[in-house]
């Protein structure tokens, strides 16, 4: 069942679970990152961490090691572990002149990818002759801000979206905590920075959101065009993509293999279907309005309204949708992005909703994830 959970009037600008999602750390659009630990139907704030000096951008929990990494517009970024009843901090070189803006840990955990305005993305990793975290690189041809970031499956490759238009895939191999990776879809030589693809739908929309689906044979972002692509690796690098007659979209993530949820400025969360064909196209919404009683307003109700206030009563203005305002992130809640059954998602309403597919399935004709 879809619930909404409501944190103030502040924006939720990202919001990220730990393993079991029985906690939750979020950023309400300040310098803090909030813990909540479930409370029943609710939750209870547990602590709070302050370490940033400016606004938090990113926030992403590992739920093996159980290690939270954040990062902000102050340059900076911080490893979270817990002990003896308390989150403490250690400072990342992130070595960057610019915000950060994303940060994300990779699928086996030794290392996390942080985007910035410096036109970089540092990857980090925990050098243990030091006892510090510190960072590498990847620099050409970024030409402008780093949006988003996803790891690829094999704990390699790294998708990037950008402001200057473009998706890419980069090698994100380090040699001091892995193994060299063989040959797959996206490309052969593993150098670390080394570009394997970039891509462009060729329309003058930033790249808000980058996900690679379970299997990492296929790529998706959305753009601020109101467009969706999709890369397939297994078809020769095969594009795909449409400009949609939405609103532009902020997030997105695959839910199965063939399938993926979008969000953005309609505050409706979207999915969209993958075909083995390369087609590319829109299911449903998720967030299915209710109908007023009658299915219009009475000519009675109208004369009321504007008895009292000296003005017709106009429904068409209001937001039928449980989100009030813009969805910035949504994130796979349960299963994997191979077999999703929720997704979570937040707003600038304050609000983080959690959708469960199956029982949507049941009131939305044609949803199948």
């Amino acid at each position: 069942m879809t619930s909404v959970h409501n944190f103030g009037v502040l924006p939720v600008t990202c919001h990220t679970w730990n393993k079991n999602r029985s906690e939750l750390a979020l950023s309400l659009s300040g310098t803090e990152v909030k813990i909540y630990a479930k409370d029943g139907s609710g939750w209870k704030e547990t602590q709070t961490l302050t370490e940033h000096a400016q606004r938090v951008t990113g926030i992403d929990w590992a739920p093996n090691s159980n290690r939270i990494v954040t990062c902000g517009a102050d340059r900076n970024a911080y490893v979270w572990t817990f002990s003896d009843g308390k989150w403490k901090p250690t400072l990342v070189i992130l070595r960057i002149n610019r915000a950060a803006t994303f940060v994300k840990w990779s699928p086996q955990e030794n290392k996390f990818a942080v985007g910035s305005g410096a036109r970089v993305v540092s990857v980090c990793y925990f050098d243990k002759d030091n006892d510090w975290w510190v960072s590498k690189h990847i620099k050409k041809p970024i030409r402008s801000t780093v949006t988003s970031l996803d790891w690829h499956p094999n704990n390699i490759l790294l998708a990037c979206g950008s402001t200057d238009f473009k998706c890419r895939v980069f090698s994100g191999y380090l040699k001091e905590v892995e193994s060299k990776p063989s040959a797959n879809h996206w490309g052969t030589k593993f150098n670390f920075g080394n570009l394997l693809a970039e891509f462009s739908t060729g329309g003058g929309g930033w790249v808000h959101s980058v996900s690679f689906s379970a299997s990492g044979d296929k790529l998706a972002w959305v753009g601020h065009d109101s467009s969706v692509a999709v890369v397939n690796g297994a078809d020769g690098l095969k594009l795909s993509f449409v400009k949609t007659e939405f609103l532009p979209f902020m997030g997105c993530s695959w839910v199965s293999e063939n399938s993926l949820v979008c969000v953005g400025y309609d505050c409706n969360p979207m999915v969209y279907s993958y075909a083995d064909n390369g087609r590319l196209t829109f299911v449903s919404k998720l967030d299915i309005p209710k109908e007023k009683e009658g299915g219009t307003v009475s000519a009675m109700k109208r004369f009321q309204d504007l008895d009292k206030k000296a003005a017709v009563d106009d429904s068409s203005t209001d937001l039928k949708t449980l989100h009030k305002n813009t969805i910035l992130q949504v994130t796979v809640h349960s299963g994997t992005k191979a077999d999703a059954t929720k997704v979570s998602t937040s707003a600038v309403d304050g609000n983080i909703i959690i959708w469960d597919f199956k029982s949507l399935e049941r009131s939305i004709s044609g949803l199948k994830i």
